[in-house]
């Protein structure tokens, strides 16, 4: 198996502990942010990690999908509709949109103007080169190796008073973990808590709201009061 990291790929700390390990990969646990993380000599190749998204088959006409991005896509809307700001003069960007790119689909017609980025199949850096009202990033954290850089960026794209929508599955415990189908994706690579989200929020300054199990809402302050997170 793998030697230690040698760091946390969110908060940077030294201070990692494995926390599982099964026939196919070791998960170390973040005593400082509390992050469970696949070391990097373990995670897939990008040509192997491309070939397992290319397996999914999401589109606007599959209404379970709908209701999967809804869990998500529900909560931010009804935030964003007591903005003072009509929902026509917000953007958005989903971060990670994959290829069928449906969460964009899903809020035109809910009249909500969201653009797309993914590394694969939406590659288009130009909308990074903007800022949002909000950002969404449905299954994607998960995926990210370097989860500080992830939160810088992110950080960059959205505009003050903004909010940063994220649905993952949630780390319990060490027990709930050892049993957990979500860690035997391969291309799961960084797992977090609720603590990591709180811990995360505090870093930055920003207002954590755990909307759901897998759902969770991050306020952007108007004013800048925090620190980017860095690894």
């Amino acid at each position: 198996m793998a030697d230690l990291p040698h760091c946390c790929p969110l908060c940077g700390s030294d201070q990692l502990f494995l926390f599982c390990r099964d026939k196919r990969r070791d998960y170390f646990h973040c005593s400082e942010c509390a992050l469970v993380s696949v070391p990097a000599v373990m995670h897939l190749t990008a040509e192997a990690e491309k070939a397992e998204y290319d397996k999914h088959n999401n589109q606007l006409a599959d209404a379970g999908y709908q209701a999967f991005l809804r869990r998500t896509w529900n909560p931010l809307l009804a935030y964003l509709q007591q903005s003072k700001r009509p929902l026509a003069q917000l953007h958005g960007l989903d971060f990670g949109c994959g290829e069928g790119a449906v969460l964009s689909q899903m809020a035109a017609q809910d009249g909500v103007c969201v653009v797309n980025y993914d590394l694969y199949y939406h590659p288009d850096a130009e909308v990074l080169s903007r800022q949002y009202d909000f950002i969404t990033l449905t299954e994607v954290i998960e995926h990210i190796a370097d989860a500080a850089a992830l939160m810088k960026q992110l950080h960059g794209l959205l505009k003050p008073g903004g909010v940063l929508a994220v649905m993952t599955k949630r780390v319990l415990d060490k027990d709930a973990f050892s049993r957990w189908h979500y860690k035997n994706d391969l291309t799961h690579i960084c797992f977090y808590s609720d603590d990591t989200f709180l811990w995360l929020a505090n870093r930055l300054g920003w207002r954590c709201e755990l909307t759901g199990r897998d759902v969770v809402l991050l306020h952007k302050p108007a004013a800048e009061n925090g620190a980017v997170a860095s690894g």
